[in-house]
């Protein structure tokens, strides 16, 4: 095929590491190709990561196969489907994959339900791995924005929140007349100097509530945004929010970053129970963490706020210097009420590399 002609490099190897992150203005809703109903906001973490490596082989005579794929040393069918799903839609981006026989190997850092995004992390650093490859046997090397921003749009096609797995700190994905350069098909970083020296050491403790796989889908709560009678308001709060959380951010004005974090939070768990049908993701330890995590806030005064994915598990997001005196709370009346007294601390990280 005159394909090959192009192909200077068959044979390879590679490898990303990329983080989870965590939503505080959330993506709720999407249109076709994992295009945003709202612009989001979030920020990756630090320990939470996984690492993907890809030993390649391009034949130019056969149809693309997955030869093995491991997900921390095991096999894992059906994350293996969504491999292949996930190859079909990239390959007019990457007419190689056609001829792509692949040996994908997956590690996590953290468990999956645990209230941490595994698949924003894994396609990210399966969307990272790809791009590397089509430089390779190209032998090009695509400058280092647009390698991401071309990453970005590409782990978007797996998993929507993907997308904004691939930059250090603070990130948007959706566009927005606050900032330009904002995008629906790829998240883009906030400017160092938008973000107040406040918000660049972050921790973010998450307490799980039930490891349970979820009742009902990220996936399946998306599509009930299509026709959910409040749809058209959540687009102007997300706006809207999102517009006071980045004026915060770049203040420096740690309470109105959290009461909107938890706003977006109980926001999310709101739409979810208006839905048709309307369902509930929280375990009633949710709630009462809940709870626990504000009255301890208006005790001591300490800037601790929590959010929530969609599922029932909290994140509490607080300054990193306040560590000791909320690892203390953690352990003394939150840890009791998890389940398996399991709980996990993070922090704000630094976005993808390439181990080794």
């Amino acid at each position: 095929m005159a394909e090959k002609n192009h192909w200077n490099k068959n044979t390879g190897e590679v490898q990303w590491q990329s983080p989870a992150n965590i939503a505080l203005i959330k993506y709720w809703g999407k249109y076709p190709e994992q295009l945003p109903m709202n612009p989001s906001l979030s920020f990756v973490l630090d320990k939470s990561v996984v690492r993907i490596r890809i030993i390649y082989e391009i034949k130019e005579s056969k149809p693309f196969k997955l030869l093995d794929f491991r997900l921390n040393g095991k096999e894992d069918n059906t994350f293996a489907n969504r491999i292949g799903d996930y190859i079909n839609k990239l390959t007019p981006y990457f007419p190689f994959l056609n001829h792509a026989h692949f040996k994908i190997f997956s590690e996590s850092t953290f468990p999956h339900s645990a209230g941490i995004a595994s698949s924003a992390a894994a396609f990210s650093a399966l969307a990272l791995c790809i791009c590397s490859i089509d430089d390779e046997i190209h032998e090009k090397r695509t400058p280092g924005a647009a390698f991401y921003a071309k990453a970005s749009f590409m782990a978007r096609l797996g998993s929507g929140s993907a997308c904004r797995s691939l930059y250090d700190g603070m990130v948007i994905w959706g566009k927005t007349h606050l900032f330009p350069e904002t995008s629906d098909e790829y998240a883009w970083q906030l400017p160092a100097d938008v973000v107040h020296e406040n918000f660049r050491h972050m921790q973010d403790t998450i307490l799980i509530a039930d490891s349970q796989t979820k009742k009902v889908s990220s996936s399946a709560g998306h599509a009930l945004m299509d026709t959910h009678p409040y749809r058209d308001q959540r687009k102007r709060q997300a706006a809207n929010n999102l517009e006071k959380m980045t004026r915060a951010i770049k203040e420096g004005d740690w309470t109105t970053f959290g009461e909107i974090m938890e706003n977006e939070a109980l926001s999310l768990h709101g739409l979810m129970m208006s839905s048709s049908p309307g369902y509930i993701l929280m375990h009633p330890n949710t709630l009462i963490m809940i709870d626990k995590i504000r009255a301890f806030r208006e005790a001591t005064g300490v800037p601790v706020y929590f959010t929530l994915d969609a599922g029932p598990n909290i994140h509490m997001i607080y300054p990193s210097s306040k560590s000791p005196q909320v690892h203390n709370f953690v352990k003394s009346d939150l840890a009791p009420l998890c389940e398996g007294n399991r709980w996990i601390d993070d922090a704000i990280g630094s976005g993808p590399m390439m181990p080794g």
